[in-house]
């Protein structure tokens, strides 16, 4: 009788203490890891190994194509990007949850180019709507811990992503200008671990592994005159934007009393000249402090403040008698980590500032943005006599360099999120969520690239023939850039004649191979609708003069990108968002071949869908389409098709 029959046949259950997990060989442990290729003997080797200063915390040596430090939007993005181009990824998270300021711990929603409702039709593509997508499906109860396991099924998934949770970088080892190894360690586990990579990534927002590294930075606000920025302050100095604490709250069906702690600030109506309440389920953005400290060493002094703040406008909307229709709301959660937004910003090769965000392009863009410019005073809720931001829009959005998402000074280090080389007044425009999601796709994808060529970041981008490779490849990956279309050489749809059973004008077949993926409301249309008939759906017809060898067959649907898609606490926010399927996207659909079925796919809810044939010769292929998720017409942006 083995070791574990013998503990069944005595009633221990397998998780019982009596067993002692960690003495058993590894394929005793009971474990569904397998089915996603994962073995944790990687990261957690059972013989243990003891070096340095810390006797007791076992070193373990991994080695990877790409370290990634750093688990918010934009280091998760980074990481999948990379890793679905094929290099071999670890990725460090010092939280016990990945997503960052839109994980659970700090629940603020995620927004981005399209402005919130402003800017329709800009919501960003990519990896983003993909999750932005999923989440809406299979998260319609607006749960943030579903959105953080959303996150961590994602990266965990990948087989080429090593994930290190509650795991902080701490050090390096570098060979000249080159960053050589990170050493990161998890408390948690009692681990140190050395890796060797090729490449390394920042994603930290503090800039920890730049720090580390020695890489070129800044932080605080540039004076006016450095860059000619109208934002900016006359004069330079270190401040920047402070960190929040959001809180959310319930209705009950009894009044609900609250006593506020001794240490809450008296909050009175002369505070709140400038901030608006007018509901209280989620709240508030604006309280905001520490902008005129370090959001780094003075972290625990933030906290404390802006709790602080929280109990006193808590305090005022229950007891100061000027919100009586708040006697049955409760609080139900309030988080413990501030939100920070601003700290240091490296430096790369091209830093952007206010003109550039107004110019918006460049050549080699990368990723997209169109936030306001959404300055803060430093003061945050201190300064009562100051309105808690001043937003000024750009006329378009505007694009993102590849050249200010490396480093200008340590040639294998790149950065993504809301660190990347720019001026204050233009970090505030590129801090937000969404705009670190795509600026991690476009790091994560050039660190593919270099690691594919050998190169660095910075011949990259000074390669013309691999910068436009580099750039058509962000495009097959629904990764919009301003000004640019898809002119990839190997898209065999690019010459095909198109057809459809019928169209509704002026979302005409022939537009799905003009190498534009959105509409531009009002002004341009770049989609095919056609009529769904009942019985027979839809169909839309690809043909060419002689046959085409087909492997691989790309689609985006219409996920209607001119309405908001976030995950919020806030009921009026969510008005207007859809949490399931959006309507307009196709659901049932079957791509037929020489006139039979080669792919059939039940119950759709994404964009961006790629099939792979068994090479397929044929000189006609059709989509047919017999299902929508709501609306009467089939929508179709874009087919792709690979030999």
């Amino acid at each position: 009788m083995n070791r574990r029959n013998f503990l069944s046949g005595i009633g221990v259950g397998g998780y019982s203490l009596i067993v002692d997990a960690q003495n058993l060989p590894p394929a005793e442990l009971p474990s569904t890891a397998q089915t996603i290729g994962r073995d944790f003997v990687d990261i957690a080797p059972r013989q243990r190994k003891y070096e340095g200063r810390d006797p007791h915390m076992a070193m373990v040596d991994l080695e990877t194509d790409l370290l990634v430090a750093g688990g918010g939007l934009a280091g998760v993005c980074a990481a999948l990007a990379a890793a679905r181009h094929g290099a071999r990824v670890v990725l460090l998270q010092d939280r016990s949850r990945l997503g960052g300021n839109s994980s659970s711990e700090v629940k603020m929603h995620v927004v981005g180019a399209n402005s919130h409702k402003s800017r329709p039709g800009w919501r960003e593509g990519g990896i983003m709507e993909e999750l932005r997508l999923d989440d809406a499906v299979n998260n319609p109860q607006r749960c943030w811990e579903m959105w953080d396991i959303l996150l961590y099924d994602k990266v965990i998934s990948e087989p080429k992503i090593t994930l290190l949770l509650e795991t902080s970088l701490f050090a390096v080892d570098k060979s000249g200008d080159s960053i050589r190894i990170g050493y990161a360690r998890c408390d948690k586990s009692e681990h140190v671990y050395r890796i060797k990579s090729k490449l390394f990534m920042d994603c930290t927002g503090d800039s920890r592994l730049g720090l580390e590294a020695g890489a070129e930075m800044r932080a605080g606000r540039e004076a006016r005159s450095e860059f000619n920025e109208t934002l900016a302050p006359e004069k330079a100095d270190g401040e920047t934007l402070g960190s929040s604490i959001l809180f959310t709250s319930r209705l009950h069906h009894k009044p609900m009393p609250f006593t506020a702690p001794k240490w809450a600030r008296k909050v009175t109506r002369d505070h709140l000249k400038f901030r608006k309440i007018s509901s209280w389920e989620y709240g508030y953005w604006w309280i905001e402090w520490g902008g005129n400290l370090s959001p780094v060493y003075d972290n625990e002094r933030i906290r404390f403040e802006l709790l602080s703040i929280v109990m006193g406008v808590w305090d005022h909307i229950k007891n100061s008698g000027d919100h009586p229709e708040s006697a049955n709301w409760a609080i139900d959660w309030v988080g413990m980590m501030p939100g920070r937004r601003g700290s240091r910003r490296m430096v790369g090769d091209v830093m952007i500032t206010q003109n550039d965000l107004v110019r918006g392009t460049f050549p080699d863009a990368a990723a997209m943005g169109g936030w306001p410019m959404d300055d803060h005073p430093p003061g945050g809720f201190d300064r009562q006599d100051l309105p808690p931001n001043t937003s000024v829009k750009t006329a378009e959005v505007y694009n993102i360099p590849l050249r200010s998402l490396y480093s200008k000074n340590v040639p294998n280090l790149m950065m993504a999120g809301r660190n990347i080389s720019a001026s204050h007044v233009a970090f505030t425009s590129s801090r937000v969520m969404a705009t670190c999601a795509v600026v991690g796709q476009a790091a994560g994808t050039a660190a593919a690239m270099c690691l594919e060529n050998g190169i660095t970041p910075r011949q990259l981008a000074n390669n013309a023939k691999l910068l436009s490779r580099y750039q058509q490849t962000l495009l097959r990956d629904d990764q919009s850039l301003r000004g640019v279309k898809n002119e990839d050489p190997n898209d065999l749809a690019r010459k095909a004649k198109v057809t459809a059973s019928g169209e509704r004008a002026p979302a005409l077949a022939e537009v799905v191979n003009n190498g534009w993926v959105r509409d531009i409301p009002k002004k341009e249309v770049h989609h095919w609708e056609g009529p769904m008939a009942e019985g027979s759906g839809a169909w839309l017809e690809l043909s060419w003069d002689k046959p085409q060898r087909i492997r691989q067959v790309q689609i985006t649907f219409d996920s209607g990108f001119q309405r908001e898609l976030t995950l919020t606490s806030q009921e009026a926010a969510n008005r207007g968002i859809v949490r399931a399927a959006q309507p307009e996207t196709v659901k049932d659909y079957a791509i037929l071949a020489n006139g039979k079925p080669v792919v059939e796919v039940k119950g759709n809810h994404q964009r961006l869908r790629r099939h792979q044939l068994a090479g397929v010769e044929t000189s006609k292929l059709r989509i047919h389409v017999t299902a929508t998720n709501g609306d009467d017409f089939a929508r179709i942006f874009e087919v792709r098709c690979y030999a």
